[in-house]
């Protein structure tokens, strides 16, 4: 299996997110130090399109066999995009590997030992495809719309106005830590979704996903409690 890191330099979110120090290491190396723990990797690729990335990448032993071009560096482009992007380019070189995950390097909670265990689930079932996910902070059943004058008469469904969350169904959401597949299904699918894909469910202390300084400063402060 393949891993490969999208680390754009660019961020709307938080300017320089991917290396940001985050209780004084880059944050991109937690995750390539996470590939590299888990043992499950043949190679660990930081595809990015910024040098100062690369060479932070590089110096916490990942590999970055070239920067990305321009057209994959866009606010528009597809992580997807770029992890087909790389697997076409060891193909090119007639070098293939058929299983690859997708880590992105705003996940710093996840763990090794995460790693190790999204993959024993991805061998042990035979997956196409194995995501990480973590429960939903609030039931998306007492979500809804309000109208324009603020109006709130159609906002919840009438057999949930009195529901308590026991008696809700449990409802999950992507996380954006772990995304595992097989090189064949991926590329037809061009996606981590597909038949066969399996959950890999995590806490939600672990499931942090970097986006802007509140995400960041959550993040620090978990991993200063766990120090």
């Amino acid at each position: 299996m393949i891993a490969v890191i999208p680390a754009r330099g660019g961020s709307k979110g938080l300017c320089r997110k991917n290396i940001k120090l985050l209780l004084g290491k880059p944050m991109i190396a937690y995750t390539i130090e996470a590939a590299r723990d888990a043992g499950i990797f043949e190679r660990i690729i930081v595809s990015t399109d910024d040098d100062e990335i690369a060479d932070t990448a590089l110096m916490y032993e990942a590999e970055v066999p070239f920067i990305r071009p321009e057209s994959l560096s866009g606010d528009s482009i597809s992580s997807d995009d770029v992890v087909l992007h790389v697997l076409d380019y060891f193909k090119d070189k007639d070098i293939n590997y058929s299983e690859v995950c997708k880590l992105q390097p705003t996940s710093p909670l996840r763990t090794a030992g995460h790693l190790t265990e999204a993959y024993h689930i991805f061998k042990e079932n035979n997956c196409n495809y194995v995501v990480s996910v973590c429960e939903c902070e609030h039931s998306p059943l007492w979500c809804g719309t309000i109208g324009s004058d603020g109006s709130m008469d159609s906002f919840l469904e009438e057999r949930y106005k009195r529901a308590c969350r026991q008696q809700m169904d449990m409802f999950y959401r992507l996380n954006g830590a772990i995304y595992m597949g097989k090189t064949e299904t991926y590329r037809y699918d061009r996606s981590f979704f597909g038949k066969g894909c399996r959950a890999y469910i995590m806490e939600k202390k672990d499931s942090i996903d970097i986006d802007d300084l509140f995400d960041f400063q959550i993040a620090e402060m978990i991993m200063s409690r766990k120090i």
